[in-house]
């Protein structure tokens, strides 16, 4: 099981969960291998520059909230790349704990 896939278990039970993502697109705020804290959220009070797990095109990220338009959240890396917008029910949990 990857560790997105039992991230988004456990949040939609409602439980803090703790991950170690790997990559090399959020290097700067989130190392590759860092022990990162997520909690559940509500996606409606998140805000430019929150880090989420998010899903994205079919995809599961750990990426950064880049800008807001309404409910709708484009999401993005540390890197410059944007991965799309989405709406609230795409965002399982917020990053409240970075251990690099």
């Amino acid at each position: 099981m990857s560790w997105a896939k039992f991230a988004k278990e456990a949040l939609r039970r409602g439980e803090t969960v703790t991950v170690r993502p790997r990559g090399q697109s959020m290097r700067g705020k989130v190392e590759s291998g860092a022990r990162v804290t997520l909690e559940p959220c509500d996606p409606t009070a998140l805000s430019v520059g929150d880090i989420v797990l998010v899903r994205v095109s079919g995809s599961d990220y750990l990426h950064l909230i880049k800008a807001k338009d309404g409910q709708r959240l484009q999401i993005g890396n540390n890197r410059g790349g944007i991965n799309g917008w989405v709406g609230p029910n795409a965002v399982f949990g917020i990053a409240t704990r970075i251990e690099n």
